[in-house]
């Protein structure tokens, strides 16, 4: 077992993302914890969809081989692992894909455990229009976080980048119909949201505060 305190703070991102929108996001937000100093994770969910389900949707398949190439399915490993987590979501229909939804639920056994109680919780979306769900699913994203008794960390307005994008709930991105690359701005919103969040898991760490840690 590692000393806590002569360790850096440990951060999975577990998003799900089907053109790569929020991809984009997951990816500047590793980017940002890593420079922050933390060793990250960074996880894709996987398809709960058919092949046969999945074809009907332009590049859905091709978009799905390529990300799950690149990143490693979630496991309940990476959950106890971290210190801290930001779940990563597309808005559909107001609520958090399912295929994020589906790793959440089963996390039961650490529920039970009481194995994530105490590591820092944050989410993160993308929606296709300025009313698609944003904040809404990023506040649907609290509810198992506080279930899982995550210390749940909204960015606030604690810099001048949430000003501009995301809301003081979460980073987000309003990508358009063509899914449109995440703006310039929005980019410096997960980056805030992110180092935000290896601060206190690392003040969390250094006070003693953080549950037992696994090698």
């Amino acid at each position: 077992m590692s000393d806590p305190l002569s360790d850096p703070a440990r951060v999975l991102i577990v998003f799900y993302s089907r053109s790569g929108s929020v991809e984009a996001l997951a990816v500047a937000a590793a980017d940002a914890a890593r420079d922050a100093g933390a060793t990250v994770r960074l996880r894709r969910a996987r398809e709960v969809a058919d092949a046969d389900a999945m074809a009907k949707v332009e590049g859905w398949t091709e978009n799905a081989a390529r990300q799950n190439a690149l990143y490693p399915a979630p496991t309940h490993e990476d959950a106890e692992w971290a210190d801290a987590i930001l779940f990563g979501t597309p808005c559909y229909f107001g609520a958090m894909a399912t295929e994020l939804k589906a790793f959440l639920d089963l996390l039961g056994p650490q529920w039970k455990r009481g194995a994530l109680s105490g590591k820092v919780g944050g989410a993160f979306t993308v929606a296709s229009w300025p009313h698609g769900g944003s904040e809404v699913v990023t506040l649907s994203l609290y509810a198992p976080m506080a279930h899982l008794g995550m210390v749940i960390l909204p960015p606030g307005y604690t810099d001048a980048a949430m000003l501009e994008a995301g809301s003081p709930y979460g980073a987000s991105a309003i990508v358009g119909a063509e899914n449109a690359d995440p703006r310039r701005e929005d980019l410096d919103a997960i980056r805030h949201q992110s180092r935000r969040t290896v601060a206190i898991a690392q003040a969390l760490i250094a006070a003693g505060e953080m549950p037992c840690r696994r090698s």
